[in-house]
């Protein structure tokens, strides 16, 4: 009895320790992620400033950043599958929509549509998910090195009030702005008869993104406002799986 109770600890401490190193290397691997992240958008920022300043103009300024852009904003896929294998305790619907719709906004509307690049939506959705994304990136890198700064705290869940609803009105003036150009040029359209018989018009799939933000945009916007009010607050917020 002794020895089968002895082989038991022993097996306990080796699963323990498993356990254990395999939190200190998923710490590791989200606190590289989150501090590159942060740089990357710090970067983002840096240089549209610096653009601004040079230049007295926003036209431009999109090529300018058009590489870095595309890829940390690609990049950010990773996050979705943090939340699929749950080494990050988030909904991988709330995070696949948010990340998926701004890969699409970057790669199949701004970055294909070079007519509606110098548009001052394009810039003020640009300045939102810029400065959105280094206060939530800082958030998470101070949180993973337990080191938190309040001011770092209160803008992560403060900031998006103002900005998430500016961000989104940029997002929809782009898609806006790109629909003539959509319609004439038929980008991304397919038109019967073809090989394939099948029919896709981007034109009004563009229009149908842009009603899918009446449903999704609320359901976003109240998540975001139950996080703070239990982060800030420390309210006990019960939410449904997703």
């Amino acid at each position: 009895m002794a020895s089968s109770e002895e082989d038991g600890t022993v097996e306990e401490k080796e699963n323990n320790n498993k356990k254990r190193t395999k939190s200190a290397l998923v710490t590791a691997w989200l606190t590289f992620y989150n501090i590159a992240m942060t740089a990357g958008w710090l970067v983002l920022a840096i240089t549209m400033m610096r653009f601004y300043i040079q230049r007295g103009t926003h036209k431009g300024l999109y090529r300018s950043i058009a590489r870095t852009l595309k890829f940390f904003q690609t990049f950010a896929l990773v996050e979705v599958g943090h939340c699929a294998i749950g080494i990050v305790k988030t909904s991988v619907i709330v995070n696949g929509v948010q990340v998926c719709s701004r890969i699409f906004m970057v790669w199949f509307v701004t970055n294909s549509i070079r007519q509606i690049q110098n548009e001052e939506s394009v810039i003020l959705f640009l300045v939102v998910w810029t400065v959105m994304e280094i206060s939530r990136y800082s958030y998470y890198t101070f949180s993973l090195l337990h080191h938190l700064p309040y001011f770092i705290k209160w803008a992560r869940y403060n900031f998006f009030i103002v900005l998430y609803p500016l961000g989104v009105a940029g997002e929809l003036l782009t898609i806006y702005a790109a629909l003539p150009f959509v319609r004439r040029s038929g980008m991304y359209s397919m038109r019967l008869p073809n090989k394939y018989n099948v029919s896709f018009d981007y034109y009004y799939c563009l229009i149908i993104v842009m009603l899918s933000y009446i449903p999704l945009f609320p359901q976003l916007y109240l998540h975001m406002l139950r996080q703070r009010r239990r982060v800030l607050h420390g309210e006990v917020i019960v939410e449904k799986d997703e």
